[in-house]
């Protein structure tokens, strides 16, 4: 069983890229309410490594939280000193995963091809993320999954919305991280609300 087992009923990670320390608790707050349970603040946005400690103080008992764009080991052990617990990466690095591992978080490092997925697993990835899934049909996540380990976790992430879930959870996929189509820079707590929901819906029906 995955380490995210625990948060799959809602399997959406949600992608704050570019969230503000002002805004990122509320903006979780709204997220959690509508249903989801992993927040994910990429490391390229402001002041993330303090984004993410105000969300694991506020929400860290309601949902798995932790950052995106980990890059270092470096950021995998300022994450952890926060009290993150999810570590995604939009490459596969294995060092990244075995730190990662070693301070007992979640790894799911970005995978483009059945190589970079298979070292994954070989590292220890709890899942891997299929990045960016608009180049990464469904066909290919189905090859995918007709080869790793039986259960083994494939995330689709990049260019995912309500109308293409299905598409992707058909082929095998069995979660989704959601970025600019539920936040971007700009967008009020309300809209972000209305586009969690619309997501919510969209899988809940599958």
């Amino acid at each position: 069983m995955s380490r995210l087992s625990p948060y799959m009923n809602m399997p959406l990670i949600a992608i704050l890229r570019g969230v503000t320390n002002d805004e990122v608790v509320e903006v979780t707050a709204a997220l959690i309410e509508e249903g989801f349970t992993m927040i994910e603040v990429p490391l390229n946005s402001p002041n993330a490594v303090e984004s993410i400690r105000r969300i694991v103080e506020a929400f860290g008992d309601k949902a798995l939280i932790g950052a995106g764009t980990v890059l270092t080991v470096e950021d995998v052990e300022a994450v952890a000193a926060v009290g993150g617990k999810l570590i995604v990466s939009p490459n596969m690095n294995v060092d990244v995963i075995k730190r990662t591992k070693e301070l007992d978080m979640i790894s799911a490092p970005g995978v483009a091809t059945p190589t970079e997925l298979f070292a994954a697993i070989q590292a220890g990835a709890d899942a891997a993320k299929a990045f960016p899934a608009d180049a990464i049909p469904p066909s290919t996540i189905k090859a995918w999954n007709s080869v790793t380990p039986k259960g083994y976790p494939i995330l689709a992430v990049g260019g995912i919305n309500a109308d293409n879930m299905a598409d992707y959870l058909a082929a095998g996929a069995v979660g989704f991280g959601i970025g600019s189509n539920l936040y971007k820079s700009g967008k009020t707590v309300d809209e972000v609300r209305s586009v969690a929901k619309e997501l919510v819906q969209a899988i809940s029906a599958q």
